[in-house]
């Protein structure tokens, strides 16, 4: 789940080992594309790891050219074109992965969707359907508690 605050970003996410014997540690849910944008994602984690590669390597040309950080928008408008340019490649298959795109920039708190199509839409709060038993109860039951510990961590930094 996926938040966005009138001065900030929050993400959430749960930590679902395929096994006991997988180490915690090995397994990352959210990775940081740049200082100021961070992403989580459901589906296969080694597609999620090209795209985080290719995402920061988009940053990183963005700028060298122009000596600040990439938006939020044009970051996940590149992403989403080479998700979608899989889908029509021959020889390859589609990215098996939903990305949550969460940023802060000129524009304020930024925060998208993409889908492994390619398509990719902008909102205040975005989460997956697919949420287990246990999110979905905690957030049911927990809706005050989570505002609060938001606001303490967005006064925090």
């Amino acid at each position: 789940m996926v938040i966005a605050a009138a001065n900030g970003v929050v993400i959430a996410t749960e930590k679902k080992l395929p096994s006991i014997l997988v180490d915690e540690t090995s397994v990352q849910k959210i990775q940081s594309l740049t200082p100021n944008i961070g992403v989580v994602y459901s589906g296969m984690g080694p597609d999620f790891r090209v795209l985080v590669r290719k995402s920061q390597k988009q940053a990183q040309q963005y700028y060298r050219l122009y000596k600040e950080q990439i938006p939020v928008t044009q970051l996940v408008r590149e992403t989403a074109a080479v998700m979608q340019e899989f889908t029509q490649s021959d020889g390859v298959r589609p990215f098996g992965v939903s990305l949550l795109v969460a940023g802060f920039d000129a524009d304020g708190p930024q925060l998208y969707q993409v889908d492994p199509s390619g398509s990719y839409f902008s909102s205040k709060l975005l989460r997956w359907e697919r949420m287990s038993l246990m999110q979905s109860h905690f957030l049911r039951r927990g809706t005050l508690m989570i505002w609060s510990l938001m606001m303490q961590c967005i006064q925090r930094f």
